[in-house]
């Protein structure tokens, strides 16, 4: 049954969920506060004239941190409190290295406030107001809309009739443009594009607010809508590259006390080596750190390929590395090698994989971008063994395929620090 939120408590949000009103006060703090701050730890001092410029970069870093996350924002599902923190952290990056190329004079101070201020509106907004409010999406009941009930944290509208007037107060229309809809409200939804409404289409629209695509009935013009941006694919790849190089002298330490930890906690090899499936379907041998004891008196691949709650090999020093996802560093190797990306549905074992291809329909389709070692599977839904897990699994990494982008891997690899320090999905 379709929800409504309720009229009062969205009626007093409206002015504060609008994005003008975010921008507004973003502008006046990043810009404004830092004059009055700066009085306040150093009275009497002269207004420096390369505070000017800090100020002027404050502006740039709020605009190009709001379009940022306008663009990431085109469907309701994107989590914005985990698009914040990316956004503002380009916005900055951007403007302070056009600001060292020039050699311009700045002032820290004023920058550093400015930025501070930027990150605590935005975040305390986000958290007293935006997050609590729902977006109130009118439904043309034609198609298959009905699918669109069971998403929760949306206020849906089902109509009644063609009547532009009872749309003043929604957010965004959906529609089944794949259903036989009437010219009548063929013309109300053109009318309503005409006064600014977003109109969704209903498979997009419940893909973005799940972050799975389904793969139960893949229609030919669907599937091949899961090709990523292979101008995106190679620049990545170099990009990865890059990253990993940069690393290196960080994850090596790292890498080196973690082997003397495993060494003394029980014995065996410190890495565990395992074949997997890579990109389009090549097998490639996947390291990492062996958090397990060996499964004695069991000759069962898929059974040694398969981690379960509380599983018994996991060994004290494992359980911490599994935890923290510290067990997957020495796959920096395999980025070297480019066999695989930072960001990107995970490798399966080669045994597993064999399964869930006959066991689900186009599992094999995965393969069309580079394993990664963490993923928007991971993220969101976590460590997996059975086929049912394994088919919405799939389900989030087409998500990923769809909308493979800088975007999404930017919001993956904020949700991934989380899933570090939460533990999130381990096993």
């Amino acid at each position: 049954m379709l929800h409504f939120a309720p009229m009062k408590a969205r009626s007093q949000r409206r002015l504060v969920t609008r994005q003008r009103f975010n921008l507004a006060g973003s502008l006046l703090l990043a810009v404004l506060l830092p004059i009055p701050v700066r009085e306040l730890f150093f009275p009497g001092t002269t207004f420096p004239p390369s505070s000017i410029n800090s100020l002027l970069v404050n502006a740039a870093a709020v605009i190009i941190a709001f379009w940022i996350r306008l663009s990431i924002d085109a469907y309701p599902g994107n989590r914005m409190g985990k698009i914040i923190l990316p956004a503002i952290g380009v916005g900055y990056g951007i403007s302070i290295a056009v600001l060292l190329m020039t050699r311009l004079p700045y002032d820290r101070f004023a920058l550093i406030v400015g930025a501070v201020a930027y990150l605590v509106w935005s975040y305390g907004l986000y958290t007293l107001v935006q997050r609590k409010s729902y977006r109130r999406i009118a439904i043309v009941p034609y198609g298959e809309v009905e699918r669109l009930a069971s998403i929760p944290n949306v206020d849906w509208l089902r109509l009644s009739s063609d009547d532009i007037n009872l749309i003043q107060d929604c957010d965004a229309i959906v529609a089944d443009f794949a259903a036989d809809l009437p010219a009548e409200w063929e013309a109300f939804l053109a009318d309503a594009a005409l006064a600014g409404k977003v109109v969704y289409q209903v498979k997009q629209l419940s893909e973005s607010l799940t972050g799975r695509v389904e793969i139960d009935h893949l229609s030919e013009n669907s599937f091949g809508s899961l090709v990523p941006a292979r101008g995106y694919f190679y620049l990545k790849t170099l990009a990865d590259f890059l990253v990993a190089v940069a690393l290196l002298p960080i994850a090596l330490p790292v890498m080196a006390l973690v082997a003397i930890l495993i060494r003394l906690d029980t014995p065996g090899p410190i890495l565990f080596r395992q074949r997997r499936v890579g990109h389009a379907g090549k097998p490639i041998t996947v390291y990492k750190f062996r958090t397990m004891q060996p499964l004695s008196g069991v000759t069962d691949e898929r059974a040694h390929a398969v981690t379960q709650d509380g599983d018994d090999r996991i060994t004290r020093i494992g359980a911490f590395l599994r935890r923290s996802r510290l067990d997957e560093l020495p796959q920096i190797f395999n980025i070297l090698k480019g066999e695989m990306s930072w960001i990107g549905p995970r490798p399966e074992a080669a045994v597993l994989s064999t399964w869930y291809t006959g066991e689900i329909p186009f599992y094999r389709y995965r393969h069309v971008v580079k394993p990664g070692i963490s993923g928007w599977a991971q993220v969101n839904q976590g460590h997996v063994a059975g086929v049912d897990e394994v088919h919405r699994k799939l389900q989030y990494d087409f998500y990923y395929i769809k909308y493979f982008s800088p975007w999404l891997d930017s919001l993956i690899v904020f949700s991934t620090v989380r899933t570090m320090l939460t533990g999130f999905g381990s096993r």
